[in-house]
């Protein structure tokens, strides 16, 4: 299964969060071929208060189901010594599971197509870099979500 994940950090070093965050998927067993997008500093989203963030997509294949990815990545977070103070809060790492192949997940503990992904250009854009053509679940391209958002605030930081 081809997984896309966001990641997101603004806490404690957030460019090195993500250069970490990114080693210790290469390193994971159960996911392979991991590509990586440009890296963004955006603006947060909710309270302003807080630092920009430096964000990215990844891209892999995985045996694991989602609930099982879900895990190993909540666990990356823990590693990362992710708090959860409030909603939209500052955090030294964020692994959000945006797309699990084609399918739709409902559960509890997750949700995936990840239900703000299309509205957000700091994931659309990232998302662009790696898989433009790929058709999203309200049927339009990535390219073509792409086009309907602002982007204006994004930096590229650097082409990992």
């Amino acid at each position: 299964m081809t997984a896309y994940i966001g990641l997101g950090s603004n806490l404690d070093q957030p460019l090195e969060q993500i250069r970490q965050a990114i080693q210790t998927l290469a390193k994971q067993p159960s996911l392979n071929n991991l590509r990586i997008s440009k890296l963004y500093a955006s603006k947060p989203v909710g309270p302003q208060d807080q630092p920009d963030y430096v964000n990215a997509v990844a891209s892999f294949e995985t045996s694991l189901s989602g609930i099982e990815l879900l895990d190993l990545l909540q666990s990356i977070e823990q590693d990362h010594h992710r708090l959860r103070e409030r909603h939209w809060g500052p955090r030294t790492l964020d692994l959000d599971l945006l797309l699990y192949g084609q399918e739709q997940i409902d559960l509890p503990r997750l949700t995936v197509p990840h239900p703000f992904m299309l509205e957000r250009g700091f994931v659309i854009q990232p998302l662009h870099d790696l898989a433009p053509d790929m058709l999203l679940v309200n049927g339009t391209t990535v390219t073509e979500q792409l086009h309907q958002l602002d982007t204006s605030d994004l930096v590229i930081i650097t082409e990992e």
